[in-house]
């Protein structure tokens, strides 16, 4: 027999129509230019009328609205659990649904497609595992629930409805263990994600970047127009012409290939006794090349894109405006 699946289906923005879900006995979606969706079959009919319905949405918020409208019309299985959360009280609300899909305009306010469902009862936010809050925690209006968090959610609410007092929350230890490593890899992927950012750019683009990220630092930049540059796109320094120690010479290569020892000995060949060498490559840098580096006749500091990231990162808000229109970051808070 097939096990019953678990949806979280979200009580609108902020989740203020959770009070007319608990109430009604349902749980709905928007998507109110699409009208009755009960005649479409294929993933192919809902991303076809997504399509017609909100041209002006970008092609991945297209994809996004097609399957999460498909899933709760075709896949949500009447005897399936359903979630929701009341941000209010900090509790999910726990039901099983009792119809198959239904298209109701004067229903809820801007939530027109609706499953009715037998509310069993709610659980607080705050006996939850952490790896279950954070799965939780997704933004989608609508996603599967994964198996492991399913049950913990049943396995609470039977506890729950017993009469048997609250589970006690996992040890402070493991739960800042889990915390932690929910936030390494949240820093994880934020960090690959700005590399492929930064990647993106054209040549012309980078170039400026590194510019913006020298003056972040406190020096004045030149580049060098198009064209031959004779092993230097930038020279940054204290006065902005080159007289002021120390003079940073930089070299800016965007592409793939990593740089090799050769590259490294061109560049060091047409520097002067007192400048100091900065050489980027969002390609990276061969083995050879870095030895080259170490042993040439002036300071040279060889940066690959995760240098370059971690650089931009330490002196993003000292940027220039337009620098950070290049990358556009925002800053997240995390717990202590």
């Amino acid at each position: 027999m097939k096990s019953k699946a678990m949806w979280m289906v979200r009580a609108g923005r902020g989740g203020q129509l959770v009070d007319d879900f608990r109430s009604e006995s349902v749980v709905g979606i928007g998507w109110v230019k699409l009208g009755d969706m009960a005649a479409l079959k294929s993933r192919a009919d809902f991303t076809h009328a997504v399509v017609q319905a909100y041209p002006g949405d970008k092609a991945g918020q297209q994809a996004s609205s097609a399957g999460q409208t498909y899933r709760f019309v075709k896949e949500i299985a009447v005897g399936d659990h359903v979630l929701t959360y009341d941000p209010s009280e900090r509790t999910y609300l726990v039901g099983e649904v009792t119809s198959t899909y239904e298209w109701r305009p004067q229903g809820l306010s801007d939530h027109p497609n609706i499953r009715r469902v037998n509310w069993l009862g709610q659980i607080s936010r705050d006996v939850l595992s952490v790896a279950a809050r954070n799965s939780l925690g997704a933004i989608s209006t609508l996603f599967l629930v994964p198996p492991a968090v399913a049950a913990e959610v049943l396995a609470l609410l039977v506890v729950g409805r017993s009469g048997t007092s609250d589970p006690l929350p996992a040890p402070e230890s493991e739960a800042d263990e889990e915390t932690d490593d929910l936030y390494k890899d949240v820093q994880a992927r934020g960090f690959e994600f700005i590399k492929d950012r930064i990647s993106a750019l054209d040549w012309d683009e980078m170039q400026e970047l590194v510019a913006g990220m020298l003056r972040a630092m406190g020096y004045k930049t030149r580049i060098s127009p198009s064209g031959s540059d004779r092993g230097k796109d930038i020279v940054a320094s204290p006065d902005g012409l080159g007289f002021e120690d120390p003079r940073i010479v930089v070299e800016v290569k965007h592409r793939s290939a990593a740089m090799g020892s050769q590259e490294i000995r061109s560049f060091l060949g047409g520097r002067h006794e007192q400048d100091k060498g900065l050489y980027v490559s969002t390609g990276g840098f061969t083995k050879e090349a870095r030895y080259e580096a170490e042993r040439g006749r002036i300071p040279v500091t060889l940066m690959d894109l995760d240098d370059l990231v971690k650089s931009l990162l330490e002196h993003y808000e000292k940027l220039d405006v337009e620098m950070q229109r290049l990358v556009p970051l925002r800053k997240i808070y995390w717990p202590a």
